[in-house]
């Protein structure tokens, strides 16, 4: 365990980026979910999966910088259940970082729609086409939406109620412009 109060620059860009890209990504997500079929839907769809594919990226290379650089240690007083909570938590949360777009991914497959990372890269089918597949997995992959939008809305709250009502200092781990906590 690291003995700073705030994570690395490192960490914190790349938590800032993959906040922006899931928050993108899920207003284009629904956005996009009722549209007709246009050329305008089509590049939504696009963009949407370059998103996911950035994130899913992001994520490995913030699991890699967390394995050599690990998080700075809590203020004593926060109590052990909402440590294990937030470890909980962010396992989640990470575990969805990466079956999110593996989710839309397979699903881009089972329906014979490439994945074409910035309109350069085709990345290869994980599965075959199967329509039937393709209707689960568009099921699977709202859902798993639904379940990371409830979990960052868990960690917002979690993080405004240590900024705001226990002003320990917590939030200044991760937001640059604030006082670290007290050890």
């Amino acid at each position: 365990m690291s003995y700073g109060a705030r994570y690395t620059p490192v960490a914190i860009s790349l938590h800032w980026l993959i906040a922006l890209l899931i928050f993108a990504g899920w207003g284009l997500g629904f956005y996009m979910a009722d549209l007709p079929l246009s050329p305008a839907k089509l590049r939504y769809f696009s963009w949407h999966k370059w998103m996911g594919v950035t994130t899913f990226i992001l994520a490995m290379l913030r699991v890699g910088w967390l394995a050599t650089h690990p998080a700075p240690r809590r203020p004593r007083a926060i109590p052990p259940w909402q440590t294990r909570t937030a470890r909980t938590t962010h396992f989640v949360l990470y575990l969805l970082m990466f079956v999110m777009p593996l989710s839309g991914w397979l699903m881009s497959s089972a329906k014979g729609v490439p994945t074409v990372y910035f309109g350069v890269l085709p990345l290869p089918d994980l599965i075959g086409k199967d329509k039937a597949i393709g209707d689960v997995l568009v099921v699977v992959h709202q859902s798993l939406a639904f379940g990371l939008a409830a979990l960052v809305g868990l960690h917002v709250a979690a993080a405004l109620k240590h900024h705001f009502m226990d002003r320990d200092g917590l939030m200044g781990r991760m937001v640059p412009f604030l006082k670290p906590p007290r050890l």
